[in-house]
């Protein structure tokens, strides 16, 4: 299999040990949580489209809020992540949260209608080892779907110009990649990308994220500004894929 360095990922560290991940993820959540706005979710499974009675896996699903939001569709509903603080949240009982590496998933091969990995892959280990499991769980026709982030995205740009260096979010480890850069590895370790998506800002569908965005002056003038940008200056890009059929 094909190094990471051959994809021309942008890496900033802050663990010395790989081993080390596991508890900076517990850490992080028991200080601050990791999640989007509602609205974000809400649009992840407008994509995703999912139908009743099929199953969908969130890989790194933080709180389970995807997953959650995933079952009220009729849909039989997974989630795992690193940190059992994370998974500590209450969900629906229908739902079925686990601990697991992205990188070794716990589950038989071709089992899954829908998986999704949301902002995550970019902070594995080994990237190329969780786009491969993925694929392994993926039934004949499923679909995966993937976010992630964009080395020239219009708020690094930003970001950059105003203090002269890349945006670091403080997780563990962070990586950026251009588009056809993590399509590269996408389709080099199992998938096929059969749709690419640009996402900057998602539009609020809620009072709450309405709210939010009245409070935050700055992301409402990146969600009007985000109906201009050029599709490969997007902040990141969803990667709808297929697992690669063999020969």
């Amino acid at each position: 299999m094909a190094p990471i360095g051959k994809y021309n990922l942008l890496e900033l560290r802050h663990i010395d040990e790989d081993k080390q991940l596991r508890v900076a993820y517990e850490a992080r959540y028991m200080s601050e949580p990791i999640q989007h706005l509602d609205s974000f979710y809400r649009w992840v499974l407008r994509v995703v489209a999912p139908q009743p009675d099929r199953r969908l896996l969130d890989v790194a699903c933080g709180q389970g809020i995807l997953p959650n939001l995933a079952a009220a569709y009729g849909v039989r509903a997974y989630g795992c992540d690193l940190s059992a603080y994370a998974l500590k949240s209450k969900h629906n009982p229908q739902v079925s949260l686990i601990v697991a590496d992205g990188e070794h998933l716990p589950y038989a091969d071709g089992v899954f209608d829908y998986i999704t990995n949301i902002g995550s892959l970019e902070h594995y280990i080994n990237p190329c080892n969780g786009v491969r499991e993925m694929a392994r769980l993926l039934k004949p026709g499923g679909r995966a779907f993937i976010l992630l982030p964009n080395t020239f995205g219009f708020g690094n740009f930003l970001y950059a110009w105003r203090h002269g260096r890349t945006l670091d979010d403080g997780q563990p480890i962070q990586r950026y990649a251009a588009r056809y850069e993590w399509q590269a590895l996408l389709e080099d370790n199992g998938l096929c990308v059969v749709n690419t998506l640009a996402y900057e800002r998602v539009w609020p569908t809620s009072l709450k994220d309405v709210i939010w965005y009245l409070s935050n002056p700055k992301a409402l003038v990146l969600l009007f500004i985000s109906l201009l940008l050029p599709f490969n200056l997007a902040s990141c890009f969803m990667y709808i894929c297929e697992r690669r059929k063999l020969g």
